[in-house]
């Protein structure tokens, strides 16, 4: 099924490299009337994944409660998945948002911060342009009436992040994009937008309405040949979670643990511990292919596997990259263990933020991922690969950068001959200050939320 462009929002095909500023708002309106009007005022701006050459975009998500205020009942809410309906919130310990980490302290997105019903995404090549772009949101959020509005900004956009390692390298081409045509791994569209079959040849589980609840013919039809509507076709998950990241003492730490034996900073075995840490070095060079030393050459390379370090001699096992992305490390015969992988993959469109030492929450990252399956894909790689501290047989490591560990501190081992290396007392270096569960609805889908006030609630729904 050939993927549609024009109906899809333009962050599933591209992370606007090219338009390096950036602006997020959170937002909640008090009346439904107010969140129609807003939608019915950005919906010809929304960008989409068919061709791009401006200097601007623009991309809009809801909440549960933002869909519930734009007139969408329980019966068809019902139709997404659990966790969206749940919340990130809610599932805070299942996802490792615990003591400094619990929602109850967070910015935005927890029980104490102000609601969110929705979020808009601004981009701009220019610093200018942002500015005046957000300035006119803002006037629009303030003629509605939408007083509950947090703005979220972030610096230009780089290659690296906070830590100070090239990032945004291993990013999976999915079918029907034009960067899949290159020959190489593609990872079905179903994986990260609804209405498109998965890994496993199936469509994701999302909203579907009779046909009489669209008399208007808004929404496009199950690809199913149900005679349904289907709401969340083109649409996709987006999970954005503002993680703080303590850079001082992220290297404070590896400057005391490689000190020499006369109290000396050994700055080459800092950097090599945190290469260990991460699985690449700060360049991006993949430590399986450059074990001993930074190889700025293979700066973005990302055609490498496990298979020939299955010691970790190389890359540790627990290291950031080998648990986001195991490639093909997780079962003995290589493609299936690609296989199995590809069904937890994650689109990143992550943005970094803020300056160390300014600002209540320092500096970080806006972890931003699309997928169509929140349970499979991202709540999968938080709680079983990065929070597990017995992965890939080790014993008391969680991920050495993300991962969550009790207050007396974590585990990193770094497998060596004839003795391996255990770091101890690894404090947490990147904590949850806000997140969200959002739904990035297609073009169609917006088209019929802006006008639910003239055509009333629809009276069923499936899934």
């Amino acid at each position: 099924m050939q993927l549609d462009l024009d109906d899809i929002q333009g962050l599933l095909a591209r992370g606007y490299s090219s338009l390096r500023h950036a602006r997020f708002t959170v937002f909640a309106a008090r009346e439904p009337a107010q969140g129609r009007a807003l939608l019915a005022w950005l919906l010809p701006q929304v960008t989409t994944a068919g061709p791009f050459r401006a200097g601007t975009a623009l991309q809009l998500a809801f909440t549960p409660a933002g869909l519930r205020r734009l007139g969408l009942p329980d019966r068809v809410m019902a139709g997404f998945s659990a966790e969206f309906a749940e919340g990130m919130a809610n599932r805070s310990r299942f996802l490792g948002d615990l003591e400094e980490s619990d929602p109850r302290s967070w910015a935005w997105g927890g029980p104490e911060g102000p609601p969110v019903d929705g979020l808009t995404m601004l981009y701009a090549s220019e610093p200018d342009v942002l500015r005046g772009r957000q300035a006119e949101l803002m006037q629009r959020f303030a003629d509605a009436g939408i007083r509950d509005v947090t703005e979220l900004d972030d610096l230009e956009l780089t290659d690296q992040e906070p830590f100070g390692f090239r990032d945004g390298i291993s990013q999976p081409l999915i079918e029907g994009l034009p960067k899949a045509a290159r020959g190489q791994r593609t990872v079905p569209a179903g994986e990260f937008v609804l209405g498109y079959k998965n890994n496993r040849g199936q469509l994701t589980d999302r909203p579907l309405l009779p046909a009489s609840a669209d008399p208007q013919r808004l929404l496009l039809p199950d690809p199913t040949g149900s005679g349904q509507a289907d709401l969340g076709r083109n649409g996709s998950y987006l999970v954005l979670r503002q993680l703080e990241q303590d850079v001082e003492g992220f290297w404070r730490f590896l400057g005391q643990a490689t000190r020499a034996p006369d109290g000396a900073d050994d700055h080459g075995r800092k950097i090599a511990l945190a290469a260990k840490m991460v699985g690449r070095w700060p360049s991006g060079a993949p430590l399986v292919k450059a074990p001993d030393r930074d190889a700025p050459a293979l700066g973005g390379d990302n055609d490498f596997g496990y298979r020939g370090d299955p010691l970790g001699l190389a890359c540790p096992l627990g290291a950031h990259i080998r648990r986001v992305n195991p490639r093909d490390s997780l079962d003995p015969e290589p493609a299936a263990s690609l296989d199995a992988t590809g069904r937890h993959r994650l689109l990143r469109r992550g943005r970094r933020y803020g300056m160390a030492g300014h600002g209540r929450y320092g500096t970080g990252l806006y972890f931003i991922c699309l997928v169509a399956d929140l349970a499979r894909q991202f709540e999968f790689v938080q709680h079983t690969w990065l929070d597990n501290p017995t992965f890939s047989g080790l014993y008391d490591d969680a991920d050495p950068l993300a991962g969550s560990r009790r207050p007396s501190g974590g585990t990193f081992t770094a497998p060596a001959r004839p003795v391996r290396h255990r770091y101890l007392d690894l404090p947490r270096f990147v904590r949850t200050r806000a997140g969200a569960y959002f739904f990035l609805p297609g073009v169609s889908a917006m088209r019929y939320l802006a006008q639910l006030q003239d055509t009333g609630p629809p009276p069923s729904a499936g899934r």
